[in-house]
């Protein structure tokens, strides 16, 4: 943080403190520079169009089962690489898709009709991961029904199905601005989420997550900040702007697949892929906050300035001696 914002930080402390509110927690610092992290990979969307040999577009109008209310697809009006960032873009209007992704889809693939329109980019199929830190520099957009999101899941679900082989969350962003009765600062809703799914098919499915405002108290759709998570085998840790909010060990996490069986860091520790995408409403966004979808959200954009892929130089093995 700059000498501005740590001012700005203290002053903001000073007056949470007279009105009687808590505020945040502190946080431990977790920087790059020095941790041994080793820069494998990157995207920093230069140009003018999507690099294919990193990313494939999803053209679908499924939403993960979450109920949400997109068809992704795979035009300009969607997807466009402009001013150095990846801009993703929530459009309202009426469009009729593929209903779901082609590795999970029907033979023949029903078609869907949706209220909306946005993209959503994978790495899938071109690469994946197993440990390392995996960061993002990003804008989420404002607003009820807007939920943003860059996450990854695993390259070949050794496991089984979801959530059996694993999710990881880097970023969600729900809602941001709508009146929210448990956030402090005054402005709404002002947190982002990141957490782990995990465990047996629902509903026994399973997840640890946690809810990580700025230290200003800012909302995070004011700025870029940079979201990250260092994963090594046997532990995860989610961090914004270098600094810590949610640790999870694997004591904390399990599968129910009798694959796992004497693989104490299983699911994860398996390669998972990445993904950013935009999403319109569904049940986390329509069940939260002043509810529903606003019309006044959209059109919406979720601008990335980059996304970059490390592995531990020392410790490519587990990725721990990097955890610091």
């Amino acid at each position: 943080m700059t000498i501005a914002g740590l001012l700005k930080a203290g002053t903001l402390t000073a007056a949470l403190l007279l009105l009687g509110a808590a505020p945040p927690a502190e946080q431990a610092l977790a920087p790059l520079a020095g941790a041994g992290w080793e820069l494998v990979w990157a995207d920093e969307f230069e140009g003018t169009a999507l690099d294919r040999t990193k990313w494939t577009p999803e053209v679908s109008c499924w939403g993960g089962g979450n109920a949400e209310r997109q068809c992704y697809t795979d035009r300009p009006e969607n997807i466009a690489v402009e001013g150095g960032m990846l801009l993703l873009k929530a459009r309202k209007e009426r469009f009729v898709g593929p209903a779901r992704p082609p590795e999970i889809a029907d033979n023949p693939n029903p078609s869907v009709t949706q209220s909306h329109t946005s993209g959503k980019v994978r790495t899938i199929g071109q690469h994946a991961w197993k440990y390392g830190r995996i960061e993002v520099r990003a804008k989420v957009p404002p607003g009820q029904g807007a939920w943003p999101a860059v996450w990854m899941m695993p390259e070949n679900n050794a496991y089984g199905a979801w959530p059996r082989s694993g999710e990881i969350d880097i970023l969600e962003a729900v809602n941001i601005g709508a009146k929210c009765k448990k956030c402090d600062g005054g402005r709404g809703e002002n947190r982002t989420i990141s957490a782990l799914h995990f465990g047996n098919f629902a509903p026994q499915n399973k997840f640890v997550d946690h809810r990580n405002a700025l230290p200003d108290l800012a909302l995070p759709s004011d700025d870029f900040h940079v979201y990250s998570v260092e994963w090594g085998e046997g532990l995860i840790r989610f961090l914004v702007d270098d600094r810590v909010h949610l640790t999870v060990t694997a004591e904390q996490w399990s599968t129910a697949s009798p694959r796992a069986k004497g693989r104490p860091a299983a699911p994860f520790d398996q390669p998972f892929y990445v993904m950013a995408n935009l999403a319109v409403g569904g049940r986390l966004s329509e069940e939260n906050n002043a509810k529903g979808v606003a019309a006044e959200t959209f059109p919406a954009q979720f601008a990335i300035d980059w996304i970059r892929v490390y592995t531990c130089a020392s410790d490519p093995a587990t990725g721990r001696a990097c955890i610091r």
